[in-house]
């Protein structure tokens, strides 16, 4: 039995189950080539079926999440969604009627869920599916924070779980607090979109000249070149209060904007910035801990935008009364595709427990597609590595960087050793050469580690578990932070990805750079410029690494040189 599920707005995308199992899941991005796309992810389906080897037609089961006011005009209006889109990331002249639009931006999400809002979703969306061939299907509607909490919930490996969901907001809603015991997934508390983490985040993100939706991520960074301050001078320290189970917003939100704006005129952004993510991690810790101690279950499996936020999901990792901890590593809203399907087959079929080791459920492309590609591509050389590990290791070894594309795409916004660029560890030069000229981003971001899951305990303070999705930052340890001078933040933590034997090619790499230097890791980041989606095909691999004037690259089992680098 197979269920497909779907998501058309911000970060589209889609997933594919078959009876217990994840076959495929990416998102429409990496093939339109625009960031977070959020067109109907006609290519992601289309790229799931051919994974599969099946037709649309043997398709029974479709799910989708969110039908609110705000999602179904955008629906049925796509052209507004086209403009929001290219208002939202600054592709356009600010207009003059940005705070017009921000009202009511204000007013459409505060609506919720309504049965016609369901049906019209319903209607627009099963009219793409039949264009596309799809026949005898039932479409499932599932609410978005139900979709998130699906995702954690049965990813995590935990039988009996508290799971919580945070994000902007969705179906009326900024959270929610559920329980897994019994194969039961039950909702018991929720957060209302009045009361968001999230849209006060994405307000920050705005103020301080960012991207909302896109570059919270920097203004997390950016807080760690604030000196710091104690909370109580924290001048928003009473714009959230935690009660118990549920989170309180002390303004609306257009309140929220007016006063944050006006607060952030009269002082650094990188103040402002550490006053709001210190205010982040103090409500989400205060709140993961007061769900702990109510429900008495010290397991946690978390989704929703804000749990990219690793800063704060360091915070949580660190309470005393959490036990075992599980973030889904496509926390935002382009994960609702897959949360939506899962939770559809749990209907349905009652599964609710997935084997998730790695997040490699996208494309794959084998050497003969590849050796073509390299043939009909002028300016490159290649040749068969049988070796490609230890060539790789050399390489990084003498202070250089190559480009590493493996195997099946990632799910999600991290590149976990498929889709990646590689680096020494302890290198300040081949860091700067990263940043200037091949990623092109801003100086304050910093880079991050993978390593052998072995060598985490010797690296990093306090491991609690493994992190394999790079969903958590790290104290280093002291006398450590030479070792790994490229991907260490300036407030000593690192974001790492720990390898253990998912990824067998990944893995031999880092054993060969251990073999060097006495510990099993690199610097890894995303195989993209910046503003633009982590590269799908071995096409997009080659336009990267002649638009970079890269030298090296591992594509698949071929060492390909650029020879205009």
């Amino acid at each position: 039995m197979y269920v497909l599920g779907i998501w058309d707005g911000h970060d589209a995308g889609a997933a594919l189950i078959e009876d217990g199992t994840i076959l495929f899941a990416s998102n429409e991005e990496r093939y339109t080539k625009r960031k977070l796309e959020i067109k109907f992810p006609y290519n992601s389906i289309m790229a799931a079926l051919s994974y599969a080897g099946i037709k649309p037609s043997e398709v029974e089961e479709i799910a989708f999440p969110t039908a609110e006011f705000a999602k179904t005009a955008s629906r049925l209006l796509p052209y507004q969604q086209e403009i929001y889109y290219r208002f939202r990331r600054r592709k356009m002249l600010k207009p003059k009627t940005e705070g017009l639009r921000r009202l009511m931006k204000s007013w459409q999400t505060g609506i919720g869920v309504m049965p016609p809002f369901v049906a019209l979703s319903k209607a627009v969306i099963t009219g793409h599916l039949r264009h596309m061939g799809f026949e005898r299907f039932r479409l499932h509607y599932v609410d978005h924070h139900t979709s998130h909490a699906a995702t954690a919930a049965f990813a995590s490996g935990f039988s009996k779980a508290l799971v919580v969901t945070l994000d902007g907001l969705g179906d009326g809603l900024s959270g929610s607090v559920s329980t897994l015991s019994k194969g039961r997934l039950e909702r018991d508390r929720a957060i209302s979109a009045r009361n968001s983490l999230g849209i006060f985040y994405e307000q920050v993100t705005n103020i301080v000249g960012m991207r909302e939706l896109e570059d919270e991520g920097k203004v997390m960074a950016m807080a760690c070149y604030s000196y710091p301050f104690p909370w109580e001078e924290n001048r928003l320290k009473d714009f959230f209060r935690v009660e118990g189970v549920d989170i309180i917003a002390k303004y609306s939100h257009p309140k929220q904007y007016d006063m944050l704006s006006r607060m952030a005129w009269s002082m650094p952004r990188e103040q402002f910035s550490y006053m709001a993510q210190q205010l982040l991690e103090r409500t989400i810790t205060e709140f993961t801990g007061n769900a702990i101690e109510e429900y008495g279950i010290g397991d946690v499996a978390m989704a929703g935008g804000l749990f990219s936020n690793v800063k704060a999901n360091m915070q949580v990792r660190n309470l005393r009364s959490l036990k075992r901890w599980f973030v889904f590593p496509h926390m935002g809203d382009g994960g609702t595709a897959l949360g939506a399907a899962m939770h559809v087959n749990y209907a349905l079929n009652g599964i609710y427990n997935y084997r998730f080791n790695d997040a490699y459920l996208g494309d794959d492309f084998g050497d003969d597609y590849i050796e073509d590609a390299l043939r009909k591509e002028k300016g490159v050389s290649f040749e068969k590595d049988g070796d490609k590990s230890s060539h790789a290791a050399e390489l990084i070894s003498d202070d250089d960087y190559v480009f590493w594309f493996q195997g099946r795409m990632e799910f999600g916004p991290r590149a976990l050793g498929n889709r990646s660029i590689l680096a020494k560890a302890d290198s300040e030069n081949v860091k700067e050469k990263l940043n200037l000229y091949v990623k092109q981003r801003e100086w304050y971001q910093p880079f991050c580690p993978s390593l052998l899951e072995e060598d985490a305990h010797r690296l990093f303070e306090r491991v609690k578990g493994t992190d394999r999705f790079m969903t958590m930052s790290y104290r280093v340890k002291d006398g450590k932070r030479d070792a790994m001078r490229s991907v260490v933040h300036v407030d000593n933590t690192a974001r790492p990805q720990m390898v253990g034997k998912e990824n067998g090619s990944y893995r031999r790499l880092l054993e060969r750079i251990k073999k060097k230097t006495g510990y099993g890791v690199v610097l890894n980041t995303s195989f993209n410029i910046h503003g633009m989606p982590i590269v799908m095909s071995p096409e997009d691999a080659l336009q990267t690494m002649k638009k970079t004037k890269t030298k090296h690259m591992f594509l698949g089992g071929f060492y390909v040189q650029n020879k205009g680098a």
